[in-house]
């Protein structure tokens, strides 16, 4: 092993260098030093979804005596089947309720005679309001 003195720009370092005298020196690339990849933290935009004005519909009250068909939970009416003074048979359609992005038929429990219609198309109800009246 021999030893050396070596002088960097103006400092001195001693070092050791030890001589391989079999076959040809092995070849010892140095490190590549990498700058260390840094994501930049990105600003996050919030965007708050925008609140249409609940619509409010006036139901009419259902009429005492008759029979009231009510909503089985809360939704948006979409479609009314029926017109005051129909004729229903049990089972037939009265309402479309839309209520968590599914279509529900509210159907007659038995065969009457429509006597109010209690919402409207459009009409935002909660579970127990009532929809329409039979006699």
């Amino acid at each position: 092993m021999k030893k050396y003195i070596i002088t960097v720009n103006g400092k001195k370092y001693e070092v050791e260098v030890e001589e391989v005298r079999q076959g040809a020196p092995e070849r010892v690339s140095a490190p590549v030093v990498t700058k260390p990849v840094v994501k930049t933290p990105q600003k996050e935009v919030k965007r708050e979804p925008k609140a249409e004005p609940k619509k409010e519909v006036e139901t009419k009250p259902a009429l005492q005596g008759a029979e009231t068909v009510e909503a089985p939970m809360p939704g948006t009416i979409l479609d009314i089947k029926v017109k005051e003074g129909d004729n229903v048979k049990g089972g037939q359609v009265l309402v479309i309720l839309e209520a968590m992005k599914m279509e529900n038929e509210i159907v007659a429990p038995r065969d009457g005679k429509v006597v109010s219609i209690n919402t409207t198309k459009g009409a935002s109800v909660n579970a127990g309001d009532p929809l329409v009246s039979l006699e």
